[in-house]
């Protein structure tokens, strides 16, 4: 147990809100105070010139008056944080038309800008990369933008880090959901380092936004490679009213329901059906192994990585959730593997991401398949298919269109074990999947790549906060020129 004894008059003088429960007052958010106090520092009131959120823009009534989110393309992106977090803009995403965008003149987004979370995961840092599009802000969240005191990539830096994300932590209220306000946002405190320093940390931001580009990219060429092999590279899924099938499908498939036998589907499967060099069902090409649950009262702040759905992306994987080490040795039979593809089957099935080494310590949830290549190592290289060219395919609309089809009209999406082996997946000609598979890996290493130059810029804060400056840049600039 942890204890923090303190006076009444320093619980009157700490809390704009005169907080006086425990939680404000943890010893490592005291210790983070008085680290960043024994530099120079300013409230982050005196170094921005937007903090904003959705509600800046109209009462309720006037929002719902004007404002409607929609599913298909319009004139501009509403930015949520679940789009931040899978560091996707192009899927799965929410438009609102040209009046909704100009209604919602306060929080336009037009990159660089630093999101906080207020409701939820309150107090989470993100940074909206440059874009080209026009986004506008979504809700749950503030929206800062700084002033000429401070550098955006330091401050991002900063509250995305240890004691920046200490800082926030330690004004969140609540129980369910948790929450942050402005007025507490604004008194977090922001030590203050030479504009110097702020431009090499902000140099290693770029560094990672610029490796981050290119690898999306490169990702992104891939997907469009496949589709023109396929014949699909100028395909678009259209929702049909009405159209005829026979009843000897409905029997061959167990199912009934309309959404099943959209057109859209049908194209889909045709394409890979009638693709010249062949295709197979998923299940002739890995075998297939449920994750576990173990249930949210397991959970733990720290320990082993317990992996759901929502901690997967194509790049990598987050840690949010974790378990005992004595839970994880009773279960370990589960840990992941190289060269395995971490799979998802429900909430949002249907995301890939290749391990492509020897993963840490980790549990994935039961909504999270193993799937395990047994084509490699096949005598016959024309049906060795190699993990990269594989996950790809499991990323792309032709699996996510299979997916829409084996799910549709759900409440809760789950996608079952039988359904995902019988997934059609083409097959390309061998050379062709070796390119494919060139690209991935350094799509993937440019991932890493930018993974290390954010969390470069983050140590590098850190370092400044517990040491000094001079030790921070020194190591900052060895990291960036490794």
């Amino acid at each position: 147990m942890q204890k923090s004894i303190i006076s009444f008059l320093n619980v009157k003088s700490s809390s704009k809100h005169f907080r006086f429960d425990a939680e404000y007052f943890h010893p490592e958010f005291l210790s983070t105070e008085r680290l960043i106090k024994s530099n120079n520092y300013k409230e982050l009131r005196d170094l921005i010139k937007v903090l904003t959120d959705y509600h800046a823009n109209g009462s309720y009534k006037t929002l719902r008056k004007n404002v409607e989110l929609k599913s298909e393309p319009d004139y501009a992106h509403m930015i949520r944080t679940v789009d931040i977090e899978k560091d996707d803009f192009e899927n799965d995403i929410i438009y609102i038309n040209k009046h909704a965008y100009e209604f919602l003149e306060k929080t336009k987004v037009y990159g660089g800008e630093i999101i906080i979370n207020k409701i939820g995961n309150a107090g989470k840092a993100y940074l909206i990369p440059p874009i080209e599009k026009k986004q506008s802000l979504g809700m749950n969240q503030f929206m800062i933008r700084t002033n000429e005191k401070i550098n955006n990539y330091y401050l991002y830096s900063y509250l995305a880090g240890k004691y920046g994300q200490n800082q926030l932590m330690q004004r969140v209220t609540g129980a369910v959901p948790l929450s942050i306000d402005k007025e507490s946002t604004r008194s977090v405190l922001v030590p203050i380092f030479s504009h110097n320093f702020q431009k090499n940390v902000a140099k290693a931001i770029n560094l990672y936004i610029e490796y981050s580009k290119y690898s999306k990219k490169v990702f992104k060429e891939c997907k469009k490679n496949l589709l023109e092999e396929l014949g699909l590279d100028k395909w678009k899924p259209k929702h049909k009213l009405t159209f005829v099938k026979n009843f000897s499908d409905t029997i061959k498939s167990e199912r009934i329901d309309a959404e099943y036998y959209q057109p859209k589907y049908e194209e889909i499967v045709n394409a890979i059906k009638n693709y010249k060099g062949g295709w197979d069902i998923l299940g002739n090409v890995v075998t297939l192994e449920k994750g576990l649950e173990v249930g949210r009262n397991e959970y733990l702040d720290e320990g082993i990585p317990f992996v759901r759905v929502s901690d997967i992306s194509p790049f990598e994987i987050k840690e949010e959730k974790y378990i005992s080490e004595s839970l994880y040795s009773d279960i370990k039979h589960c840990q992941p593997q190289k060269d395995e593809i971490l799979f998802t089957k429900d909430a949002t099935p249907g995301i890939a991401h290749y391990l492509t080494e020897q993963p840490k310590k980790m549990i994935v949830s039961e909504g999270v398949l193993r799937l395990k290549n047994i084509t490699i190592g096949s005598k016959n290289k024309h049906k060795e298919i190699n993990n990269e060219y594989l996950t790809l395919v499991l990323n792309s609309i032709i699996l996510k269109e299979q997916i829409n089809r084996d799910v549709g009209g759900s409440v809760i999406i789950h996608w079952r074990p039988k359904q995902v082996k019988n997934v059609l997946i083409p097959i390309l000609p061998e050379e062709k999947r070796l390119k494919i598979q060139q690209k991935i890996i350094k799509s993937l290493n440019s991932h890493k790549q930018a993974k290390k130059m954010l969390n470069c810029a983050k140590r590098s804060v850190e370092i400044a906060i517990e040491q000094d400056e001079k030790t921070a840049d020194g190591w900052l600039k060895s990291q960036i020129n490794n």
